[in-house]
């Protein structure tokens, strides 16, 4: 346990900055796992939905340092590859 002043504080720190982190990450987890569940369960209409949401919620986090923008600008390319690719196979079936 922190025995100074300084110590303490920064504790106060770590966990106010953890639950933001913790935060930024469940949105963003959430808003991917919505996007890719639509996306296999061939709705469309909610994925065009959840799109926008997991690239803002991925974007938001890699502006707040709790993943690295190497790593949102993979998660984006991947959710948006994932996307058109179901889109462009339902448009060939039709």
């Amino acid at each position: 346990m922190a025995n100074h002043k300084s110590a303490e504080k920064r504790n106060r720190q770590r966990i106010k900055r953890r639950a933001r982190n913790v935060f930024h990450l469940s949105t963003m987890r959430t808003y991917m796992k919505r996007l890719r569940k639509a996306l296999e369960g061939g709705d469309l209409e909610v994925a065009k939905e959840s799109l926008p949401l997991a690239l803002q919620a991925i974007g938001k986090a890699a502006s707040k340092g709790v993943i690295h923008r190497n790593t949102a600008a993979r998660y984006s390319s991947r959710v948006t590859l994932a996307f058109n690719k179901k889109v462009g196979a339902v448009a060939a079936k039709a």
